[in-house]
């Protein structure tokens, strides 16, 4: 079998508005057992590896199985940290093994009356197979937005 190599570059933004106050949806970011509860859990999925170092430089990992379906490995680097602000991440995926993308992903809490304003802004290049389109990754961050709503009410 012969892989198209290809980049693809494809890049959305997701906002949600959140009916609590930002140091409440930071939180879930910040702290390790809120973000497991929401990032690393699920009905669909079943957890494997996880790694939590939320600091600037620090990484995070999540590997796990959707839909009984191939393995799915996350890396990130957290590149700036603003308390309440925003975070910035660089990082790869891998989907049984195979280098899938690279992403810079901001994330954005603005206080609002009815609660925070949240926004995900993330840039990608992915690579050479044929569901390397970026398609998948905005569905994914949009289930992704849909638990930690969930966990936040």
């Amino acid at each position: 079998m012969t892989i198209d190599r290809r980049l693809v570059h494809a890049g959305f933004t997701l906002t949600r508005d959140y009916p609590v106050p930002v140091e409440r949806v930071w939180a879930a970011f910040a702290e390790e057992g809120q973000k497991v509860a929401w990032f690393h859990n699920g009905e669909s999925y079943e957890s494997g590896e996880w790694a939590f170092d939320f600091r600037v430089g620090g990484r995070d990992v999540a590997v796990g199985t959707f839909h009984d379906g191939p393995i799915s490995r996350y890396e990130a680097t957290y590149t700036d940290i603003v308390e309440h602000v925003r975070i910035v991440t660089t990082y790869d995926m891998w989907l049984d093994g195979v280098h899938m993308s690279t992403s810079v992903a901001t994330l954005e809490f603005e206080p609002i009356a009815e609660g925070t304003r949240f926004t995900h802004v993330e840039h990608g290049v992915f690579f050479d197979q044929f569901w390397a389109d970026g398609v998948g990754r905005e569905e994914g961050s949009r289930g992704l937005l849909e638990l930690l709503g969930s966990h936040l009410v």
